[in-house]
């Protein structure tokens, strides 16, 4: 894996501290303001440029462990034990690496005026979703049509 599938911009560093209390202190975003108004933007854009930071960082971690790793020399069990590690821990990187991307994409609807609508019908996606999940493209309804309609798919097989 290169160092470029991380690479973080200067001017997509966090600008505040990445934990949840800060960003809610900047800015909570409301139910009573307009939808997807400047600061509610500025406000997930925060939220998933800490998260981005933070995966990279424990990405970072985990292959500098990896390079570090002494292991060569234990007997065939242990070797056995820590290569399984290693294997949850490159598969860890490998998701942390897809959710990057999502959260790349996710900057990018910002960047465009897309973010926070629904991608097949334009509706909001809702706070509340955002806030859980902020790399949501879907609103609820849209998500929950796209489940049924796999369950049904995988019936039929």
């Amino acid at each position: 894996m290169k160092n470029t599938d991380f690479s973080l911009d200067i001017a997509d560093k966090p600008l505040i501290s990445c934990s949840e209390t800060d960003l809610r202190e900047k800015h909570a975003p409301s139910e009573a303001e307009q939808y997807m108004n400047e600061q509610q933007l500025i406000y997930f854009k925060e939220k998933l440029l800490c998260w981005r930071d933070q995966l990279f960082n424990e990405s970072r971690s985990t292959l500098n462990l990896m390079k570090d790793d002494p292991g060569r020399e234990i007997d065939i069990l242990d070797q056995g034990a820590l290569e399984t590690h290693m294997a949850l821990k490159l598969n860890t990187c490998s998701r942390y690496y897809k959710l990057t991307q999502k959260i790349n994409d996710a900057l990018e609807r910002i960047k465009e005026g897309s973010y926070g609508y629904c991608e097949e019908t334009g509706e909001p996606i809702g706070l509340k979703r955002l806030e859980a999940r902020p790399i949501a493209t879907l609103s609820l309804e849209a998500q929950e049509w796209h489940e049924q309609k796999e369950r049904r798919l995988k019936m039929r097989r």
